[in-house]
This record gives structure tokens, sequence and C-alpha cells, in this order.
């Protein structure tokens, strides 16, 4: 039966979102647990264990939650991008100013508002997350540049060409192959990685968040 990752993501985002946000003290037994990511290629699926071999060149066992949820990731075009959209922007800050898309995340419209704002991530060094709607979309020589909103505030990104973007789609556990790469935003646990969702790449496409 195929799976859908669109509440369980949603929530997912949104705690990551609140997490690079300044909150008033809690006491420790209300404090949430630690998000992390996990990149990788698939070793093994058996159970509710998936082995991955992360970006880092580590083997880690991922443990998946009760009632975990599974997508894939598929090919769009950057032409696909209009005014109205929601869109997840992984990008850096730009030599000339600004910023420049390190990758492009157009979400379904069911979606809408998941994890809105903009925060630290950690696809590479220094780069930011930016979850918002897409208000202007202009074509320029050497790419996109889209100008988006979120909570009243406006942000400027530039789209280079050769950017990877992609939109979510629908996935089974047969999708779960050896060599199959994965995108997995997991909880922090002694007894490693817990995930309540995963991403996974289908014909060739790569998760590139």
């Amino acid at each position: 039966m195929i799976k859908t990752i669109l509440p369980a993501l949603v929530l997912g985002l949104s705690a990551i979102a609140t997490a690079a946000l300044p909150v008033a003290p809690v006491q420790a037994e209300d404090q949430k647990p630690e998000q992390i990511h996990v990149r990788g290629s698939i070793v093994t699926y058996s159970g509710s264990v998936l082995t991955v071999k992360t970006r880092e060149g580590e083997t880690v066992d991922v443990t998946l939650a009760d009632g975990w949820q599974l997508a894939s990731v598929a090919n769009a075009a950057v032409t696909d991008i209009k005014p109205g959209d929601f869109v997840g922007i992984a990008s850096l800050p730009s030599a000339g100013g600004g910023d420049g898309a390190l990758e492009v995340l157009i979400f379904p419209p069911a979606m809408k508002g998941a994890g809105e704002g903009s925060y630290g991530w950690d696809l590479k060094p220094n780069s930011s997350m930016t979850n918002a709607t897409v208000a202007d979309a202009v074509k320029g020589v050497d790419g996109r540049t889209v100008t988006v909103s979120y909570h009243g505030k406006e942000k400027k990104i530039a789209i280079p060409d050769g950017t990877p973007v992609v939109t979510i789609a629908p996935a089974t556990n047969d999708d779960l192959v050896p060599g199959a790469v994965v995108f997995i935003p997991a909880e922090k646990a002694a007894s490693g990685p817990l995930a309540h969702q995963v991403l996974v790449g289908k014909n060739g496409v790569v998760p590139p968040m």
C-alpha cells in the first residue's frame, strides 16, 4: 500500500523550523528531541530498521518509528515554479550579495505552510532553508530569481541554471532497495536516529535537500 509522507513531513519540517527559532527556557522534561538529518545510500532495509551509509562515510542504523511515512522525490523544472507556489529552497549567501539556491523543493498544494520561515540548514556550511510562498519569479540571463514571502517578510533568491528542482511523489517499501539515496529527518535517540518519515530517490533522482 502506498504510504503518504504529507502529514508526517509537515510535522517534521515544522519541528525543524521551530527548533531553529529562539524560544523561552523550558524544563528539561519539556524539551523536544534534537533533530538530525541522515543523508546517504541504503545498505539494507529490514522490518523497522533502515541501514544507511551516510555521505560522511559512516554506516548507521535508522530505527523507523511506529506509523512511519514514506515518499519519494520526482524531478521538476525551474520553469514549474509559479507565483503562489509554496517552496523550500536551500541556499547560500552569494559573493555579490543575496542568496543563491542549492536546491528547490516544490511542495504539493496540501503542504502549503509546512515549516514556514527561514532558518539554518545543514546541507552545506552556512546554508539556510527558506520555506515560503513564491511572490514573483523572473527569468534572467543566468537563470531565475524568485521573490518569496514568509511571515510578512520577503527574500530574493537566485536559482542558477542546473540547480536541482524536485517535488514530492508517492513511494512504496519496494523502493527501499540497496543503493537508493535517502534523506531522513530524524530525532537523535540513545539507540541512534529515530525516523518518522523517509524521502527516497527513485529512477535516478537524488533527494537534493
